[in-house]
């Protein structure tokens, strides 16, 4: 790549699973464009996840446009490396311009295009579609004397797998899905206080993947027709995959009320209670990656972009694909990205 700027019609940052499906739909209709991929290899955030992570959907179900994930040997859900592996050959079957590792610094208004900053140089672009998902800015709640505490912090970012963690006492945090299934496989090896800010409820155990991203679907619906339709907070919080009802069966399940602060040996309760532990284990989720767009100005007070669609409200030559329902209906899944990345292409493809 060279010093200087290199125009092109669209360029999409980030190589994961929306930048791949918006990647397939540009091919399709033989647009000008490039995916820039931080990351040393293919596989996007799965590449990074913990060992035993499973999707909550059946491979027919997280799959992206025009290839189907494979069914796994064992008939179950597939897992973080079934998807790096099917990711991986998505993008050499399709033949993708994948750039990488090429990490976009800022993105900025330019003379009739945006202009495109990265550690290789700049790129011109009519169009930017922003596909850096959430895996890199790892939400750490703040606490009263969370400085102090000698033990150790670790996010689900950095969570491997359970051996680490043998023969000490765990605190984790958080009541979604991600704390239920690590609760799962951290309490073989390790004693384990799970603390929540509302008891965590469970999905009755039929409800998966599927079922979730139908109901994202009707409730996009429902909201663009000026209607209510039912939440999924109206059923529960968390996907009971198999690791999980095993928990639950085993009676593992069983959550505390949320601590108020740190002691440098753990943690403590408003009323003067407290608890040592080794390990803090914060499932408290992600935030998105949105720090090269911060040139533009266009962050709300809530620190999203506001959107029309995908269209970013302040300047109509962005797209954010893939940060939430917030950018389109279960669009930081696998099947979810696809189909709001085909939406993305038809509309930038009409204005080219």
């Amino acid at each position: 790549m060279t010093d200087g700027p290199r125009p092109v019609d669209v360029l999409v940052i980030g190589g994961g699973q929306a930048g791949l499906a918006a990647g397939y739909y540009l091919r399709r209709a033989k647009a000008d464009f490039v995916i820039l991929d931080a990351q040393d290899a293919a596989g996007g955030a799965w590449q990074h996840a913990w060992d035993s992570l499973r999707l909550f959907s059946p491979a027919q179900y997280s799959s992206l446009p025009g290839r189907m994930m494979p069914i796994p040997p064992d008939g179950g859900y597939p897992s973080a490396a079934e998807v790096v592996t099917y990711l991986t050959d998505y993008e050499r079957r399709y033949d993708l311009p994948v750039l990488r590792p090429v990490t976009v610094n800022a993105v900025r208004r330019g003379d009739g295009r945006l202009l495109v900053e990265t550690g290789h140089g700049t790129w011109q672009a009519k169009h930017v579609i922003s596909a850096t998902g959430t895996w890199w800015r790892p939400y750490v709640p703040h606490y009263p004397g969370l400085r102090d505490f000698g033990g150790e912090h670790l996010h689900t970012a950095g969570y491997r797998g359970p051996e680490p963690l043998h023969g000490k006492r765990v605190v984790i945090v958080g009541g979604g899905n991600s704390a239920a299934q690590l609760l799962a496989e951290v309490s073989t090896v390790a004693e384990v206080i799970w603390m929540t800010q509302r008891p965590p409820r469970l999905l009755p155990d039929d409800i998966d993947g599927r079922a979730l991203f139908d109901l994202a679907t009707r409730r996009h619906r429902a909201a663009q027709a000026g209607e209510q339709a039912e939440s999924i907070a109206d059923l529960g919080d968390i996907v009971a995959v198999l690791p999980v009802r095993e928990a639950r069966d085993r009676g593992a399940l069983k959550a505390e009320p949320m601590f108020a602060r740190f002691t440098p040996y753990g943690v403590a309760w408003a009323d003067g209670s407290t608890l040592a532990c080794d390990v803090i284990l914060w499932c408290t989720g992600f935030r998105p990656a949105l720090r090269h767009l911060a040139p533009l100005g266009l962050r709300g007070r809530d620190g999203l972009v506001p959107t029309r669609g995908t269209q970013a409200v302040g300047e109509p030559r962005l797209h954010l694909l893939g940060y939430g329902d917030w950018t389109g209906p279960a669009s930081a899944t696998l099947i979810g990205a696809g189909r709001t990345a085909r939406q993305v292409a038809a509309e930038i493809v009409a204005q080219l």
